[in-house]
């Protein structure tokens, strides 16, 4: 239930007994209590539960919902860029908008039950004059990224000599403790990210607060029962490649539950675009072309069936969003170098994004041999064979390619002009035809035709229908050209025959 409106919060202890923020009401409510009644709201009024969690409909959620619905701990295992860093996030959502607390008190103190012992003392001292303030459910949530040289004290707290000293206080009080990012999350939830790199004798310090709900510090006689929701993610390749999770902090873990990537293009097109830094330009500036968008996703999924690299290690979703942003990138250089409104990104700007694709991919043995650019490079051939194959598969070629190996070329650069490469490719028999298949209407903007002919060329390469060199532009697949139509011929550097468009 939300708090009460701005403006009408109690302020006091004694306002608060008289709100509806009753002591039953509160000091009886755990957090996972909280998160549970929340989440049934949400599911009888069939509100989103995740927003921005694409493709896990039918297999995480429902695992992630039945875990918080039995009050449980929770862990997403999962190889990395399987949006765990953004699940952990959304469950702050479950959470109530605002509770009460004890004015300053470091660890959120329940004003009916205040765990540290300068919170008793006041409450003791002012009775109902006791202050209250609000705390928002942004700041109930506590992350950590695990790492080797997080302490004991980083995470549980500890005694403070100085705090001690100056207070002229004895080093076993309460009054002496610096708290720790659990303490702090009191209340709240506590998240611990990539959770075996954390030292086993770390891990060790969770134990009690899974299990009993409270924590010890310095061994001194200082219990606090705390009330936190634990949610962790790890790496299942982190098992056995960094760290592990310690078999009793496991067993403490109510609920294992296992990400995934996308399962199929769509998914992964939808996560990339709601992702990706392409929402860069005025409105219609941008005109991104589907097919180069499955291209793009279809690199990762090419990716994670290749031998070549480590499946183990997984692709990262985060692969095809870097390299839409190179692309789209790529085609806004090529229009501000030649002046043009519209960015239309090419067939060849998704090469352009190679440096965003081989700092990805973790390499097996071959694939080292043959290098991260090769790799990539054969990647985006097999991206762009898949979406041809799937949108120009019964599409009509032939009188293209008889045309490149009758002696036809046509080489268009990265940076060549819209207008330019589109008087280029209409010199190409059936090319534009052809490229209307791929749903480009004959009167559309000049950089629209230019990506969607430059793609059906680059399709027809990949299938080895037509050759492409970076001297040459593309040309037939013969070895051996047929002589081209005299009118047209210009001669080679090397006494080759070769088509040349002004």
């Amino acid at each position: 239930m939300a708090a009460e409106k701005s403006g009408q919060q109690p302020t006091t202890l004694g306002e608060l007994r008289r709100s509806q923020w009753s002591e039953a009401r509160v000091a009886a409510r755990s957090v996972r209590d909280e998160m549970r009644e929340n989440l049934l709201e949400k599911l009888a009024g069939k509100e989103a539960l995740f927003p921005g969690v694409i493709g896990y409909d039918e297999t995480v959620i429902p695992q992630l919902v039945n875990a918080i619905l039995s009050r449980h701990h929770i862990i997403f295992l999962g190889l990395r860029g399987q949006a765990k860093s953004r699940l952990l996030r959304s469950l702050v959502g479950l959470l109530d908008e605002e509770i009460p607390m004890l004015a300053g008190c470091e660890i959120n103190d329940n004003p009916y039950a205040p765990l540290c012992r300068a919170c008793r003392e006041r409450v003791a001292e002012q009775g109902d004059r006791t202050r209250i303030a609000w705390l928002p459910r942004e700041l109930r949530y506590v992350e950590k990224l695990a790492t080797p040289d997080v302490t004991i004290a980083d995470i549980i707290g500890d005694v403070d000599p100085i705090r001690a000293a100056r207070g002229g206080l004895d080093l076993s009080n309460e009054l002496t403790i610096h708290y720790g990012l659990l303490p702090r999350a009191n209340r709240g939830i506590f998240a611990m990210n990539e959770l075996p790199d954390l030292a086993g004798k770390i891990q060790v310090g969770l134990f009690n607060i899974m299990q009993e709900g409270d924590v010890q510090i310095k061994g001194y006689p200082i219990r606090l029962k705390l009330d936190v929701a634990l949610a962790f993610s790890a790496n299942p390749e982190d098992y056995t490649a960094r760290g592990k999770i310690i078999t009793p902090l496991k067993d403490r873990i109510g609920s294992e539950i296992r990400t995934h990537y996308p399962v199929d293009v769509a998914h992964g097109m939808a996560i990339t675009e709601q992702e990706a830094w392409i929402r860069r330009y005025p409105h219609g500036r941008l005109a991104m072309p589907d097919f180069i968008q499955e291209v793009v996703e279809q690199i990762a999924f090419a990716a994670r069936e290749s031998k070549h690299i480590d499946r183990r290690s997984g692709v990262s979703q985060r692969l095809p969003i870097s390299c839409l942003e190179n692309v789209v990138s790529s085609a806004e250089r090529r229009a501000v170098l030649n002046g043009e409104s519209k960015v239309v990104p090419r067939p060849s700007d998704v090469y352009a994004a190679m440096p965003s694709i081989t700092g990805k991919l973790e390499l097996e043995y071959e694939g080292e041999m043959k290098g991260g650019a090769v790799i990539a490079a054969t990647l985006i051939k097999e991206a762009i064979g898949r979406v041809f194959t799937a949108r120009l598969g019964n599409a009509p070629t032939t009188e293209t390619v008889v045309w490149f190996d009758q002696g036809g070329a046509v080489k268009v650069a990265d940076t060549t002009p819209a207008a330019d490469a589109v008087r280029f490719f209409q010199k190409v028999p059936g090319l534009v035809d052809t490229a209307a298949v791929l749903g480009v209407p004959e009167d559309a903007d000049p950089a629209l035709t230019a990506s969607a002919c430059e793609f059906v060329l680059e399709g027809l390469h990949v299938q080895q229908k037509i050759d492409r060199t970076e001297q040459r532009g593309y040309t037939g697949s013969a070895r051996t050209e047929r002589k081209a139509p005299r009118e047209e011929q210009q001669q080679g550097p090397a006494g080759t025959k070769r088509r040349h468009f002004n």
